[in-house]
């Protein structure tokens, strides 16, 4: 089933996508959430009996706004080809295979299917992330891998926007990725539930789900959730380590391989080719069974400017001040 959150005459709703129709619940996506994927089902079941609207006369917005976002890095391709272009080292680091990497991005900034992109002022090399993301429908801490597929709600499409260029220099601080990465996360184009998506589970938890992107019409990258390092079971029971995960989070998969970003294509390539988004071009994202997310890169906005740091010359700790 595919739960989506759409405007229309002004007015936020939730509904049910069936074919080119969609079918309104009462409930918002954040309560369906809170029900469980099992009410939800019945919820939506019900709804196909009500009165419906033709799709094209309605707004997709982004499905839900996330609690929490983690973004995960669980394809090694991608790490290997963004480590060379955005640190200018080789390989992956013993780290990325000890347990599935994640940084919180910003649930602040989420946008939907054919939003309008505004880059950061500051930002010469705009790029795409083509990710599937995991929206957690119930909640729970110290989750075990035999469970976690059970916590999950649905999936649905993450573009993980980025400025490159901002990315490079802020994680020289042994911080971030931080505005390189939070003026613009999109999902979309709907949740599909858990248990159409699983169905495509093997043995092991993994998706055997094809994924692509293209610019402007012109394919860019293509992969299969299969080769995920992780499976979306792992990334659950790792996020829910020593912590929570509620209804409403959201877990990125990571940017899928050969080609779901540009700067993976850059660090492989040693250039900018294809060069980074520029104003007016067209991201589109398709992924088997789930759908297609489409956003126009636009202006940058204008921002205040910020100082830089003040050099202090040989601070005094307290402890100093005290024997004078």
């Amino acid at each position: 089933m595919k739960f989506a959150t759409y405007e229309r005459g002004g007015l936020t709703s939730t509904g049910v996508v069936h074919g080119e129709r969609v079918y309104p619940v009462k409930e918002t996506m954040q309560e369906l959430l809170n029900a469980g994927l099992a009410r939800a089902l019945d919820l939506g079941t019900d709804a196909l009996d009500a009165p419906s609207i033709e799709l094209r006369e309605v707004r997709l917005l982004a499905p839900l706004q996330p609690k929490t976002m983690r973004d995960f890095v669980a394809f090694e391709e991608h790490v290997e080809g963004v480590r060379r272009s955005v640190d200018g080292q080789e390989g992956v680091v013993d780290a990325w295979y000890e347990a599935p990497r994640f940084y919180f991005t910003n649930p602040y900034t989420v946008s939907g299917p054919g939003a309008v992109i505004a880059p950061p002022a500051a930002c010469r090399a705009l790029d795409f992330e083509l990710e599937v993301a995991a929206v957690v429908g119930e909640s729970g801490s110290n989750v075990t891998m035999a469970d976690a597929h059970n916590h999950i709600f649905g999936y649905t499409i993450l573009n993980d926007w980025s400025a490159r260029d901002i990315q490079r220099r802020e994680m020289q601080v042994s911080l971030g990725p931080a505005k390189g990465k939070d003026f613009s996360n999109t999902l979309g184009p709907w949740i599909v539930t858990a248990d159409e998506v699983h169905s495509r589970r093997d043995a092991d938890g993994f998706l055997d789900i094809s994924c692509t992107v293209e610019v402007n019409g012109q394919l860019t990258g293509h992969d299969s959730l299969a080769n995920m390092g992780w499976s979306f079971d792992a990334l659950v029971a790792y996020a829910s380590r020593d912590s929570w995960v509620h209804p409403g989070d959201v877990l990125g998969s990571g940017t899928v391989g050969n080609g779901g970003c540009l700067a993976e294509l850059w660090g492989r390539r040693g250039e900018q080719t294809p060069p980074p988004l520029q104003t007016g071009d067209v991201v589109t994202m398709t992924v088997v069974g789930i759908g297609v997310l489409e956003n126009t890169v636009g202006e940058s906005r204008a921002v205040p400017e910020i100082p830089t740091a003040r050099i202090v010359d040989h601070p005094r700790t307290r402890a100093d001040q005290a024997d004078v």
